[in-house]
């Protein structure tokens, strides 16, 4: 199995950071330098600051990376909800179904069908295989879900 996704995301994330960090900011810099007097350069102190939010990032980027590299994609298991699986849930009282795929809190995005690992519908997923049936609190009450299909990260891999 290869890099968990969310791994490779982060480190290409921080290979533009280093890009922008070695050589565009440097110009940014120097170019707001040659203006003139740096005390009222609004062009410096924005090319200071962006500096700062970038060096900021790389750190938590860094940091947690080396929290992913303790995350031994070989232990995922192969028929139960875990990281990066896709599962299909059935709402018990009224058939509704809805998907889900399984992902790190830094992987979700607006408008799919992601969730989060450390989410109540996620924690309450962990773990578990089709037919199972899990209780999850939610903003509109607490609702009884049925796991109806599971596809697990090694199988989208494959």
């Amino acid at each position: 199995m290869k890099e968990l996704p969310i791994v490779l995301k982060l480190k290409e994330e921080l290979a533009a950071l280093q890009q922008e960090m070695s050589q565009e900011l440097p110009k940014r810099l120097e170019e707001a330098r040659a203006h003139g007097d740096l005390r009222e350069n609004a062009e410096y102190d924005a090319a200071k600051n962006r500096q700062g939010l970038v060096r900021a990032r790389m750190a938590q980027i860094r940091d947690r990376l080396g929290e992913l590299s303790m995350y031994d994609p070989t232990r995922i298991p192969r028929d139960r909800a875990s990281y990066g699986s896709r599962v299909t849930v059935e709402d018990v009282d009224s058939g509704d179904e809805a998907e889900y795929r399984i992902v790190f809190p830094e992987e979700v995005e607006s408008g799919t069908p992601t969730i989060s690992i450390s989410s109540p519908i996620g924690q309450a997923l962990l773990n578990k295989a089709v037919g199972d049936e899990v209780a999850v609190q939610t903003p509109n009450g607490r609702k009884s879900i049925e796991i109806v299909e599971l596809t697990t990260l090694h199988d989208i891999d494959e």
